[in-house]
């Protein structure tokens, strides 16, 4: 028995090999077998204080004065942060405040606006 890979765009399992490609009968796909083995990445989920799921792009509020290392300046309370970016590591957030520039938040001090 083969040990084919599904169709990635309707699921089918009859889908058979023509030289280095798949096709599935069923749609008509056909995609490469580099793409069948590539590994799927894992997709970061972060959520806020309240538990609310964070994406790239979205605008989070902070919730805590938060003093900046090195720095004298506060991120006060109610700062507003748009555009944000997900990225691994203790700091979840990578951002650019108004008034103090990029920095990294972690994302159990904001809440999505």
């Amino acid at each position: 028995m083969s040990t084919l890979p599904p169709c990635p765009a309707c699921k089918s399992t009859y889908t058979y090999e023509d030289g280095s490609i798949y096709i599935c009968p069923e749609c008509a796909h056909e995609w490469s077998s580099a793409a069948a083995v590539a590994p799927v990445e894992q997709q970061i989920v972060v959520r806020d204080a309240h538990g609310n799921e964070l994406h790239n792009g979205d605008a989070v509020t902070v919730i805590k004065d938060l003093k900046i290392k090195g720095s004298s300046l506060v991120v006060k309370v109610g700062t507003k942060v748009r555009n944000i970016r997900l990225v691994d590591g203790d700091h979840d957030i990578d951002c650019k405040i108004d008034g103090i520039g990029a920095m990294g938040l972690k994302s159990e001090f904001v809440k999505k606006s």
